[in-house]
């Protein structure tokens, strides 16, 4: 008799196994089995197999869930919508958004074969004329989804490019407020400096939200080190397009600081500085970063209140994977380099 496969923490594979032979029949030939993909820091991947095909699902963390954080829908949407576009995207199988099934919403692209680079030592065994031309393959990634128009793609209510950046300072403070388990009055006063220089934002585009590098596969294709798919769509929207750069940028400068928040990869020899970044954006979208500073140091303050909803989770033992235990490292850190940010500008 074969052996049941274990559930891992936030699968019910019986279940799932059940509304799957049901809404994808035939799709599912032996016994599912899932693995949970480590590193992630927020939304939980897996892997899951009958040992023959793979797929991929993707839910919520267990336990503390910030409101509108971790929205499984939003992911699924802009996937889809995307999926003619040549942006590489996995392509979307089934949206579940109720809890009847595994206890939140979840969803199922196909798998993609590639890798997340999140180590600096690893990637640096490319050399450095790969990783350059990697980074810049990254920022020309970017520039193509920033290109797309929304209308044409269905995704023309896809968010509210009027007030965006007021709405988004007021979201991430929300947020914080949220996982309050201690006084952090640095990051307090990056919040009200950030209030006080609000600029104005370009023509709006999509937004990713999260794009950094340990967020593509990056595979071999025709001896050519390629972005085979752009992953974790959860704070993706229509707005400003300098966010993205701005995190971008404050992702590079701060490579492997802090706890393992933050990967360090994008500090390998080789890859492009943050001012290559925003020259090359430039050229690509002209589009000019002017106001930088304050985009990078929001990118700051909003990773800091994801680390604290990591903290706080952790706090509460209901984090699954290594790593999490420095997150609470990470708030004070960003605080700071928004700050100085702001400072040196």
């Amino acid at each position: 008799m074969p052996e049941t496969p274990a559930d891992p923490p936030g699968l019910d594979l019986a279940r799932l196994r059940a509304h799957l032979d049901r809404e994808l029949p035939g799709a599912v030939q032996g016994p599912l089995r899932a693995d949970l993909i480590e590193g992630g820091r927020s939304n939980l991947t897996y892997v899951l197999t009958d040992g023959a095909a793979r797929w991929v699902l993707r839910r919520p963390p267990l336990g503390h869930v910030l409101a509108t954080a971790h929205d499984m829908g939003r992911e699924h949407r802009v996937m889809t919508a995307l999926r003619d576009t040549g942006m590489p995207v996995p392509r979307t199988l089934l949206l579940d958004p109720g809890a009847d099934v595994i206890g939140a919403p979840w969803y199922l692209m196909e798998y993609v074969p590639g890798t997340a680079h999140r180590d600096a030592a690893a990637l640096a065994a490319f050399g450095e004329q790969r990783v350059h031309a990697l980074g810049r393959r990254l920022v020309d990634t970017l520039a193509a989804l920033h290109r797309i128009d929304p209308a044409a793609v269905g995704l023309a209510d896809f968010g509210r490019p009027d007030g965006y950046l007021e709405r988004q300072l007021r979201r991430w403070s929300k947020q914080l407020a949220a996982s309050h388990s201690r006084d952090l009055p640095e990051l307090d006063r990056l919040h009200g400096l950030l209030a006080e220089r609000l600029p104005v934002s370009p023509a709006p585009a999509l937004v990713h939200g999260d794009y950094r590098l340990d967020n593509v596969l990056i595979d071999q294709v025709d001896g050519t080190d390629t972005i085979t798919a752009v992953l974790d769509w959860e704070m993706s929207t229509l707005g400003d397009p300098l966010t993205d750069i701005g995190l971008l940028v404050m992702y590079t400068e701060l490579a492997g600081v802090g706890g393992g928040i933050i990967p360090s990869a994008m500090a390998a020899p080789g890859f492009p500085s943050s001012g290559e970044i925003v020259s090359y954006y430039a050229e690509l979208t002209g589009r000019q970063a002017g106001d930088l500073d304050w985009y990078v140091a929001f990118a700051s303050f909003k990773l800091a209140a994801v680390a604290e909803g990591i903290h706080y989770r952790y706090q509460q033992g209901r984090t699954l994977g290594a790593g999490f235990e420095r997150a609470g490292e990470m708030a004070p850190i960003l605080a700071r380099h928004g700050l100085t940010t702001l400072k040196e500008h």
